[in-house]
């Protein structure tokens, strides 16, 4: 169903947030804002912020955030129809019936309901064929070679699909559901000699958005064949390098970090044996989206791949990318087997969590495998050893970090100190190369560091400009929508400049209903929610709102600069960078 703004808005004013999250979370006011535990990850001192006047929640532990509509669509797994639905009725306000909406947009949106449906119906089919059918080649090899529960089974949703390679097309088309929806939800190969199922001969493991929607499949072939796991393929409603298998789960974790595992098997295994922290992903190396995604929840990571070669290059990959994303690495060690669901088969649980405990840091990791690279009893392999060390230890720019790690590294391999210390620094006054991985992350976080620096600025313009209004006049012909260069923050800016114009004042939560997916939404209640000191004197908060316009401005100049080869507009932007030097914005 679709409805107008004012109708969703109408709803939105009349359900408080407050009165709202107060039926989830024990709120206590501190302030003008109300504070509780955070319902969306684990914490043991209230960060989790709601706010009356923004008519907003926001978490600074984890970065939830949105108005009323988002609260019920995380926390209870609500479609948005849902959510407006549940809350109209709360409010008394009766919805009309299906209104007009742009055409495409409706498609876009239909096709994605659609595929969320059809990956429903399938996943409830596949289940029935494992519970229910003569062919039990897929609960054997479930519950007797890889020994799973039926509670666990079904916690996971898991299926089979028979050797018939057409009757999940058959089914779905019984559901009523076209050829060209099947195609789309790449469930269904169809091809000029006819249709017939992706997943046939195979166990099926539902792989689940955070919303426990699914959006996918991944099946294992019973007996022999190849692929030996195979995949569904991305689709409208499925982004393998933004998911996780097990985050819908693992999200709701009472343990501080997430266990990154290799397959569906190793991650069904670890919550089988008490570690519902367990993900994996997704038949890909692990990626910045899926990085980004743990943020969410945790700061720790603790990569339990293979064993092997390949599981050891894999987490070599993994670990600066989880670094860049902010988070820290630990690396499991799970010799003598190679892989988690193995090693909880033959030592168990309590030895698996010895070995969390022993997790090494994935800085002295990348030094183990250098390590084994080299004869030591040979003088020469040993003298390159030092020096490849000694190089990799540049990639710390701080010192104090840098001799932490110098320290461990001649604990654990019996290097003289000082010797290895001298290295270091000889390498360092040379300019000598950083290896090309610690390089290329050292650059990246230099980057990302300074653009992070913007990003925060310009977040802490638009907080500034909700929670006083004033500052719009103020701000006139300075500082407007174009300045704000992030894709993002450009259309929120936008509409908060139109508010401010249409009625003279600011409706922050209403903007949170034009973003769509749920990470916008994040995204966007964080530009509201930007911590400001509160003590500031008023020559401070002028200084600080100075600085922070002239950081604003002089990168809008350098990114409309770079975007342009028009004189005009070069000789424009150089006078309004120029003009910086003299501009002084009073509070007075």
């Amino acid at each position: 169903m679709y409805y107008s703004d004012d109708i969703i808005e109408e709803i939105r004013m009349r359900n408080d947030i407050v009165d709202v999250v107060s039926g989830y979370v024990r709120l206590q006011k501190k302030g003008s804002t109300y504070f509780g535990l955070c319902p969306f990850h684990n914490e043991k001192s209230p960060s989790f912020s709601v706010s009356p006047g923004k008519q907003m929640y926001y978490c600074f532990g984890c970065g939830a955030g949105g108005n009323v509509f988002t609260f019920l669509m995380e926390y209870e797994n609500m479609s948005f129809p849902e959510a407006l639905r549940h809350l109209g009725e709360r409010a008394g306000v009766e919805l009309p019936k299906e209104e007009e909406q742009n055409l495409q947009a409706r498609k876009e949106a239909d096709l994605k309901s659609i595929l969320l449906e059809i990956h429903k119906e399938a996943a409830m089919y596949f289940y029935h064929q494992l519970k229910n059918t003569k062919d039990l080649a897929g609960w054997e090899y479930l519950t007797g070679k890889r020994h799973l529960t039926p509670q666990t089974i079904i916690k996971f949703g898991l299926g089979y699909a028979g050797k018939n390679s057409t009757r999940l097309y058959q089914y779905l088309k019984q559901k009523g559901y076209t050829d060209a929806q099947l195609k789309e939800s790449g469930l269904v190969v169809i091809e000029e000699k006819g249709a017939h199922d992706r997943f046939w001969n195979r166990v099926i493991f539902p792989i689940m958005d955070i919303r426990s929607r699914v959006i996918g499949f991944g099946g294992r072939v019973m007996g022999e064949g190849e692929p030996k796991y195979l995949n569904s393929p991305e689709t409208k409603i499925f982004d393998k390098s933004r998911n996780l298998y097990g985050i819908h789960l693992a999200r709701n974790s009472r343990r501080q970090n997430i266990i990154i595992c290799e397959g569906y098997l190793d991650v069904i295994a670890l919550h089988q044996a008490g570690f519902d922290n367990a993900v994996a992903s997704l038949g890909t190396a692990f990626t910045s989206g899926q990085a980004s995604l743990i943020k969410r929840y945790t700061n720790e990571v603790l990569l339990s791949y293979d064993s092997d070669g390949a599981g050891t290059k894999a987490a070599l990959r993994a670990i600066p990318i989880i670094k860049e994303a902010g988070l820290s690495a630990k690396v499991i060690n799970m010799s003598p087997y190679k892989d988690p669901d193995e090693f909880i088969k033959n030592l168990g649980a309590e030895m698996f969590q010895e070995r969390i405990e022993q997790a090494k840091n994935s800085f002295l990791f990348e030094v183990e495998v250098k390590y084994k690279e080299f004869q030591m009893d040979d003088p020469e392999q040993k003298t390159i050893f030092y020096n490849e060390i000694a190089k990799m230890l540049l990639g710390f720019p701080e010192e104090l970090e840098r001799n932490n790690y110098l320290e461990a590294v001649c604990r654990e391999y019996q290097i003289p100190m000082e010797s290895l210390r001298n290295l270091v620094n000889r390498y360092a006054y040379q300019g000598a190369e950083i290896p090309a991985k610690q390089k290329v992350r050292e650059q990246a976080g230099k980057k990302l560091g300074r653009k992070d620096g913007i990003r925060q600025s310009q977040r802490l313009l638009l907080t500034w400009l909700i929670e006083d209004t004033s500052l719009f006049q103020v701000l006139e012909g300075i500082i407007g929508p174009k300045d704000f260069t992030e894709e993002l923050y450009q259309k929120a800016a936008e509409l908060l400049f139109e508010q401010y114009r249409k009625d003279g004042k600011v409706n922050p939560a209403r903007i949170i209903s034009y973003f769509e997916t749920e990470e916008e939404q994040r995204e966007a209640a964080a530009l509201f929610n930007t911590s400001i000191r509160r003590e500031m004197t008023q020559k401070e908060k002028e200084r600080a709102l100075n600085e922070t316009v002239k950081k604003v401005k002089a990168y809008w100049c350098e990114y409309a600069g770079g975007k342009t080869t028009e004189l005009k507009e070069l000789m424009e932007i150089s006078k309004i960078k120029r003009s910086l030097d003299n501009l002084h914005i009073s509070l007075d």
